[in-house]
């Protein structure tokens, strides 16, 4: 059995996240210059001083796209964000292991790469990847233009936030506080606003630190922790064939992914830029750049939200009632499912093998262009 050894592309990452922009900017400008194939075959090494001023979780968003690349996995070297991440989430053990070992979770001096690509952390601009793919990129300030001369639907029907690339305490944190800054202006959600914990500990916490009630004060429905409008589970209220706009921080847009409509137009973007798109309603709407009209006629422009913290200040609350540990010896667990299901059903062990080779396999698919996750296993 052979495996192709992957290269390694290295980014280096310069100057310090600040202003606006994101981890998901990071990962929006890989994409756009690599594009969803230029990673296939090669582990995504990122390194530089600029790691350091990326939380642990932004981190966690930028690995998570990677798989957008194509890339065979991605990594950070080992950061005191990471180790205070672990700490605080009852896993200091695990931190202190890491830092006994932290030769080899950081690059070795003098290596190289098969590639690199630099990105300057402090001009790297707010991006916008989309519709249909995820790394065609285009950043906030271009976008009014291009929407124009691509004749993309510049009406958004809905803004979404949350899945697994963008659900966490500081994403969370920092959405929040935008709302709450539209809210303090007597602005609400122009569009329906979606939002997805990523986790029961996110949901709990939201809900403990009033996240949630900003949010549903300013006219969001907050959804259960599972994937959800990711793949399309949602009450979609846009009919197939309307052609139309979505803003997500998602990781895949491909077409009919979200809702199972060709005619969606998908935009992926950080949650920040998706939330105060849906104060707008428009993708043409620069918040850096342009102010919304409060219903007393005064100007509101968007702030930077201040102080988000990556985890909660009281700490994290642990709700685990609705874990049900598995048996200690599951050796006699039946898993009853109705025979009649049209649901759920339990698959008839293979044959063992005869030990003979297979031959004459019949080929099942055969892909052409750009075939993605979504043509193999369809989501929405």
């Amino acid at each position: 059995w052979e495996l192709k050894a992957p290269k390694v592309i290295g980014v280096h990452l310069k100057g310090k996240m600040g202003n606006w922009t994101s981890p998901k900017d990071v990962i929006l400008k890989v994409a756009d210059i690599l594009t969803v194939s230029g990673g296939t075959g090669a582990i995504v090494e990122y390194y530089g001083e600029g790691v350091d001023s990326i939380s642990a979780t932004g981190m966690a968003t930028i690995c998570n796209m990677g798989a957008e690349i194509g890339a065979t996995t991605s990594v950070f070297p080992l950061s005191e964000r990471q180790l205070e991440y672990l700490r605080e989430t009852g896993r200091a053990d695990v931190a202190h292991l890491a830092t006994l070992n932290r030769h080899n979770l950081v690059p070795d001096e003098g290596c190289t790469y098969d590639r690199v690509i630099e990105i300057d952390l402090d001009t790297l601009a707010p991006h916008i990847n989309g519709p249909f793919t995820p790394d065609l990129c285009t950043a906030v300030a271009d976008m009014k233009a291009r929407v124009e001369a691509e004749g993309w639907p510049n009406a958004i029907s809905s803004g979404l936030i949350g899945s697994c690339t963008n659900s966490s305490y500081e994403d969370m944190a920092k959405c929040a506080n935008l709302t709450k800054q539209a809210l303090d202006a007597g602005l609400k959600f122009k569009i329906p606003f979606f939002v997805t914990p990523g986790s029961r500990a996110v949901q709990v916490n939201m809900l403990k630190d009033g996240f949630v009630k900003h949010f549903e004060d300013a006219g969001a429905i907050v959804l259960a922790k599972a994937c959800g409008p990711c793949i399309g589970q949602w009450k979609r209220k846009v009919p197939p064939g309307v052609k139309n706009s979505i803003v997500t921080s998602y990781n895949r847009n491909f077409a009919k992914r979200n809702d199972g409509n060709p005619d969606t137009h998908a935009f992926v973007t950080s949650p920040e830029l998706v939330t105060m798109l849906s104060f707008a309603g428009e993708l043409s709407f620069n918040p850096y750049a342009d102010s919304l009209e409060t219903p007393d006629g005064k100007e509101f422009r968007f702030k930077i939200p201040e102080g988000c913290p990556s985890i909660p200040p009281s700490g994290w609350d642990i709700d685990e009632s609705i874990f049900q540990p598995p048996a200690a010896d599951g050796s006699d667990v039946s898993v009853a499912v109705d025979p009649k299901s049209e649901r759920l059903q339990l698959l008839t062990p293979f044959q063992k093998w005869d030990g003979q080779d297979y031959k004459d396999c019949p080929v099942l698919i055969k892909a052409l262009g750009k075939c993605t996750t979504d043509h193999i296993s369809m989501a929405g």
